[in-house]
């Protein structure tokens, strides 16, 4: 148990001491005119401070219902602590039991107006409340509905969204299609893509995720697998060059790039460039070797590219020496704690 959690266990054991206490002494009454005292007096403190604070950002919505619900929660404390007018103090709870069943229902259709919440779905759609109508769909579980009212209101996302709750992931990507023609946002493209996949609509989701690319060049590499896997040799061919573009360009910054290019131009079939940026990529693990023995898994690597497998083999000895004193300064450090 944690210090945190001991200080509750304390603190609710003395609550049911000083309670037990009480109904010993003065009796049961006593005990639920304490208990009715401390919660109306708190509750009223509660309110108080956000009648108080709506009031210093003058929204008179909030403030008149707060500031009429903190005199009734004063006159609960002020009947409690005297214990007169008992019945009156039964009435309040009661009124207070009715404003937290109307806030939850209230919360169970936000931005539905009270007319509307009394209407079906169907009405307020035939009545042109395509808001009100979506949201007591949704609430329905009927989100192709949903969906159909987004549309109306214009809210492609939303719908997109009632869309994907639908299962309709065709339709889902049509729409996230359409909000990257109208917003220019490459993350619409990206979630098109997902949701061409979903819908088993591969073709789609390779080319929505191509056009994703163009903008994203990082992605010509996922590109070409997809077309891979879908059996698209030719635009494969053609996605894995501008994906070797990338990475050629990414190198001359990064020299760990020179891996990706290595690997990218083999595929390619050009093995000259492979074996050249096989070398660069050796040079760079080498040096990071020298700051981080970590690195030396990576000169192994580099070394079987260039198919020199005895240094492929002393690198990763090295590499493996480094991890067992790694290991043996963890378990060292653990039996010291």
């Amino acid at each position: 148990m944690n210090k945190l959690m001991s200080y509750v266990v304390g603190l609710i054991i003395a609550i049911v001491a000083i309670a037990v206490g009480i109904a010993i002494k003065w009796g049961p009454i006593m005990l639920l005119r304490v208990v009715l005292s401390v919660l109306f007096v708190g509750f009223t403190g509660v309110l108080l401070f956000f009648a108080a604070l709506t009031l210093y950002a003058s929204s008179w919505k909030y403030f008149l219902p707060i500031a009429g619900m903190t005199i009734v929660s004063g006159f609960g404390a002020y009947f409690s602590i005297r214990w007169v007018h008992r019945w009156w103090i039964l009435w309040i709870i009661l009124f207070f039991i009715a404003v937290f069943g109307f806030g939850i229902w209230y919360m169970s259709e936000p931005d539905v107006s009270l007319s509307d919440r009394f209407r079906s779905a169907s009405k307020l759609e035939e009545m042109g409340h395509y808001k009100a109508a979506a949201r007591k769909y949704e609430k329905a579980g009927n989100y192709d509905k949903a969906a159909e009212m987004y549309i109306k209101l214009g809210w492609l996302e939303s719908a997109a969204w009632a869309y994907e709750k639908a299962g309709n992931y065709e339709k889902a990507a049509e729409l996230y299609e359409k909000l990257y023609e109208s917003e220019k946002d490459t993350y619409y493209l990206k979630e098109a893509h997902e949701y061409w996949k979903k819908a088993g609509k591969m073709d789609r989701a390779a080319l929505a995720l191509e056009r994703y690319a163009e903008e994203e060049p990082w992605f010509w590499e996922d590109v070409a697998k997809l077309y891979e896997e879908i059996g698209k040799v030719e635009k494969a061919t053609e996605s894995w060059k501008k994906a070797l573009e990338y990475y050629l360009k990414e190198a001359e910054e990064e020299g760990v790039f020179w891996e990706d290019v290595g690997n990218i131009a083999r595929k390619l079939g050009r093995e000259e460039l492979a074996r050249e940026a096989y070398e660069k990529f050796l040079d760079y693990c080498v040096k990071e070797a020298e700051k981080d023995p970590m690195w030396w898994r990576h000169v192994a690597e580099a070394y079987e590219y260039l198919g020199e497998k005895e240094k492929a083999k002393d690198a990763m000895s090295k590499y493996e020496e480094y991890r067992r004193r790694i290991e043996k300064n963890t378990k060292e450090h653990n039996t010291n704690e």
